[in-house]
């Protein structure tokens, strides 16, 4: 549905050009909780990752990469929109119910195009494999957004990688069938995508994968064979780093398997293949996300920066890294529209970087980046935190209760050194003011479901 309202002001009209007749197909993995130096190719001194890290290196790699926020719903949610999480009415984590915790903290619009709504314009065959995150119920399930093909899970996380549980409750669904699969979730996800790339074959349309693993969140849960492997290589090794290593090395196994097939299934050279994580890695189960500090739910560089990778063979050099170009998740959005080929004549918050994709110049202009969370236990009492940056400047916090703190990533990119707010005001003012103008715009629209 197109929108016209004022609500949109702050945001970006784009227009697309036409693309080639041909157009690629398409595949987004994106892998939950995974930490920004938790990757061989990101420097993990204790963790082997040959398969991503040959999928970076067979494309371009980006260093400056930010997720839409530090826990998954949100950037999800900005993912499927090609907007900022709370303009997407999911500014905080939507939860699987509860009697004892009723309330939910986002509820993604249905007034609004979704990416693979509108890749479906153009011919796509659209299909979500893994995590859903964003809705149990009809009008917020994949099969209702746009999703031709949904098999995975709907909820939240799992309480065990086997039995796929979640507070006592099945949530795997073909499509809106329920299912109990046999096996761990990451080797069903990868088979799942096998076999939904095997049944190409006969398939004229151009398709969009969204797979969506759910490791390497916790519990941190690997196969045995894999725990065992890690700890026989890596002597010493904590036993809670081991089986976060573990489950991450499972999960790069299961992208070998997707990548190999596309090369089997002579898809590979036609599609383009995008990898990212929706938030950084939880400190307290061991990730590594250095070289930046924090982790999952902060707003610190290693709670939203993540290792990203777009591979598109031919039109994309191999083994180009870009180091301080910056895009969010929202911006894959028109960017995979552009690709497609498909005109976007509606407002969106992201904004297309197929330029930099293919090398050319690309004079951007200047925007205001903007990370807001909700979150309702006693740490956030039901209020938001936040961060903008706009440059190399960023002001933060981490809990409603603290003040703002201002960095200058250039010159302290670990966020060590905090600027005194006397020490540049003026800095200090534009990104808070712009702050809170992209709050009032987005306190427009409603995050709650109507009848809870």
């Amino acid at each position: 549905m197109k929108l016209f309202s004022a609500l949109f002001a702050l945001t970006t009209l784009i227009t697309v050009q036409a693309f080639p007749a041909e157009k690629p197909n398409l595949l987004v993995i994106m892998v939950d909780d995974l930490g920004y130096g938790d990757l061989s190719v990101y420097g993990a001194p204790d963790l082997k990752s040959p398969h991503i890290d040959a999928l970076m290196n067979d494309g371009m790699r980006f260093d400056a990469f930010y997720a839409n926020c530090p826990v998954c719903s949100p950037t999800r949610a900005s993912f499927l929109t090609g907007l900022y999480p709370d303009m997407a009415g999911v500014p905080g984590v939507i939860r699987t119910p509860l009697p004892e915790r009723p309330t939910s903290w986002g509820n993604l619009r249905n007034d609004v195009t979704t990416l693979p709504g509108h890749l479906k314009t153009a011919g796509y065959d659209t299909a979500l494999i893994g995590k859903w995150h964003l809705g149990l119920e009809a009008p917020d399930r994949p099969n209702d957004v746009g999703f031709d093909f949904f098999h995975g899970f709907l909820g939240d996380m799992m309480d065990d990688y086997y039995d796929h549980l979640r507070h006592g409750e099945h949530y795997m669904r073909r499509n809106e069938e329920a299912i109990h699969p046999e096996g761990h979730a990451t080797d069903l996800f990868t088979d799942w995508t096998v076999d939904y790339l095997k049944e190409r074959k006969d398939q004229e349309n151009p398709f969009f994968i969204f797979l969506a693993y759910n490791a390497p969140h916790t519990p941190i849960q690997p196969p045995q064979d894999w725990l065992e492997k890690v700890k026989a290589r890596e002597a010493g090794i904590d036993e809670k780093r081991a089986a976060l290593v573990a489950l991450i090395e499972h999960l790069d196994d299961g992208v070998g398997r997707v990548v190999q097939t596309l090369k089997e299934e002579g898809l590979w050279e036609n599609t383009v293949t995008i990898f990212t994580s929706d938030n950084g890695g939880q400190s307290s189960v061991g990730a590594r996300n250095e070289p930046w500090r924090g982790g999952k739910q902060e707003m610190w560089e290693g709670g939203i920066r993540v290792g990203t990778s777009v591979t598109w063979p031919g039109t994309i050099e191999a083994g180009t890294v870009q180091p301080d170009h910056v895009s969010l998740t929202m911006d894959l959005f028109p960017t995979l529209a552009e690709i497609a080929g498909i005109p976007v004549d509606f407002h969106l918050d992201g904004r297309s970087f197929l330029p930099v994709l293919r090398g050319e110049a690309f004079e951007e202009e200047p925007r205001p980046l903007f990370w807001v969370r909700l979150e309702g236990n006693p740490r956030y009492g039901g209020l938001a935190y936040h961060a903008a940056r706009m440059g190399d400047w960023k002001i933060l916090r981490n809990t409603p209760y603290e003040p703002y703190q201002m960095f200058n990533l250039d010159q302290d990119s670990g966020e060590e050194r905090p600027v005194d707010r006397s020490k540049a005001p003026k800095k200090f003012d534009e990104l808070y003011n712009a702050l809170m103008m992209h709050h009032n715009h987005a306190g427009k629209i409603p995050w709650q479901r109507e009848n809870p």
